[in-house]
């Protein structure tokens, strides 16, 4: 099943594609077909076979022959990846659903800010729904912690950006809030350190390194879901070190 699992991840993977690419511009639906974003080729159902395509055009469009980003595929591998680990940690029990669903958030949300510095809102909607549908499913051990998580998600990104005057972005504070509400206040805290450690680490090996300039924006959602995925999965265990050993 493990395997069944990452062939899921790698369909669903170029699906999240599609839609963190589309969803930013509100195109979701204005295209029934996927299409080459250089030459609008639409492409053939061999062109469209998640991972094996790129690797079959050498990462080229067979139309344009422009070259087609490592970032899909490498995503794709992803969510093969994390839909296979995420079955082996939960098999078929709820909690399943809930990192399933997480892990499609990861995927759309690193590709549309990375390729657009975008969070679109529709996306954080859908997902707040799904939530709200599977907690009725599977019920947290405390509502409250979940409201307030999400309150504090929300409001301490707020204050982030009114004191960074624009270090952070709206939705970097809608996603903080929806993770809030998710996982509640306790992880929240964690979410914030690994997310902030993770994005000065690479922020400063960029500037070092004279990828970027000081003053150019890094998308940070990457940062956050990487935070999310680890406490979703590990955050149990790390707090209860913490407190142990502090």
């Amino acid at each position: 099943m493990t395997a069944v699992f990452f062939v899921l991840g790698l369909v669903f993977g170029s699906f999240f594609n599609v839609v963190g690419l589309r969803a930013p511009a509100k195109s979701l639906f204005a295209h029934s077909r996927s299409y080459c974003p250089h030459c609008c080729k639409d492409l053939h159902w061999y062109e469209l076979i998640p991972l094996l395509s790129w690797l079959f055009l050498r990462g080229k469009c067979s139309g344009c022959r422009a070259h087609i980003s490592l970032m899909y595929p490498a995503m794709e591998l992803f969510s093969g990846a994390y839909f296979s680990f995420a079955f082996l940690y939960h098999g078929f029990t709820p909690p399943l659903i809930y990192s399933l669903l997480l892990g499609a958030l990861t995927h759309i949300f690193i590709v549309s800010d990375i390729t657009s510095m975008i969070l679109p809102s529709s996306v954080l909607i859908t997902f707040s729904l799904c939530y709200m549908l599977y907690f009725l499913i599977d019920p947290p051990l405390s509502y409250w912690s979940q409201v307030i998580g999400g309150g504090v998600g929300a409001g301490v990104t707020a204050g982030v950006i009114l004191l960074s005057r624009g270090g952070m972005g709206g939705g970097d504070m809608k996603l903080f809030g929806l993770l809030g509400f998710m996982m509640g206040v306790e992880k929240l805290f964690l979410i914030f350190l690994i997310s902030s450690s993770l994005g000065a680490l690479t922020g400063g090996l960029l500037i070092i390194t004279k990828v970027i300039s000081g003053r150019q924006p890094v998308p940070f959602a990457p940062f956050i879901l990487a935070g999310a995925c680890v406490t979703n999965f590990y955050g149990t265990p790390l707090i209860e070190w913490y407190l142990g050993h502090f």
